[in-house]
């Protein structure tokens, strides 16, 4: 059941690499959550993480995880409960907005792949002494932006990211094209208003787009 920072990193790098787009999903009402997944599988983005943001979001990981062809993870993981939550609940990695030595201690204990968080050099060291080299950039806008994380892959080039916090279509791909990206998180792909009245294939056509960002040159 345990894992080593390296394997997880292993085996976020692998979920990373599928699509260039990590939705990020806000799932009010679970009763969603399978026809969602389909959609966004459907349109090439396989990888889903499903933020631990509402009370119906561990129902909505239970669902997802059912839809074939799909890698189910569960986002915004702060504290070892959330992490044990989401485990339990069928997530098959976890994505956290920073890293605290209980979080990624929680990880490594229940074998779950954990992206962590990281904004700044030494956060990004601290976690790769530990043995993460699979990295969130967040916030990413806020944070610099595609300049920022092209200037941290000068010193720090064993570490590759997934930028989410500000990303949209107009900006993609100034971060897919850096070296040290392998996807970007983004929440423009499952808008509220298309779930809440279930046009999937308006979603799984969002989905396809964005699975055609960031061909690099």
């Amino acid at each position: 059941m345990r894992i080593s920072p390296a394997e997880a990193s292993r085996q976020t790098r692998a979920i990373c690499a599928l699509a260039p787009i990590l939705p990020v999903l806000v799932i009010e009402d679970a009763a969603t959550a399978a026809p969602l997944a389909e959609a966004l599988i459907s349109g090439g983005l396989p990888a889903l993480e499903v933020t631990l943001r509402t009370p119906a979001a561990l129902d909505a990981i239970r669902a997802m995880s059912q839809v074939p062809g799909g890698h189910v993870g569960a986002g915004t993981l702060v504290t070892p409960e959330d992490v044990r939550a989401a485990k339990a609940a069928g997530a098959t990695f976890g994505v956290s907005p920073g890293a605290t030595e209980e979080l990624l201690a929680a990880c490594e204990a229940e074998g779950l792949p954990l992206l962590p968080g990281a904004a700044t050099a030494s956060e990004a060291m601290r976690l790769l002494a530990r043995g993460y080299d699979m990295l969130k950039f967040f916030p990413a806008e806020t944070s610099g932006g595609a300049p920022a994380l092209k200037a941290l892959g000068a010193p720090l080039p064993q570490i590759a990211f997934c930028p989410t916090g500000g990303v949209n279509p107009d900006n993609a791909d100034s971060y897919l094209r850096l070296d040290n990206v392998l996807c970007a998180g983004g929440s423009w792909v499952a808008p509220k208003d298309l779930i809440a009245s279930g046009q999937w294939a308006r979603i799984t056509g969002l989905a396809r787009a964005a699975s055609k960002l960031g061909t690099k040159s």
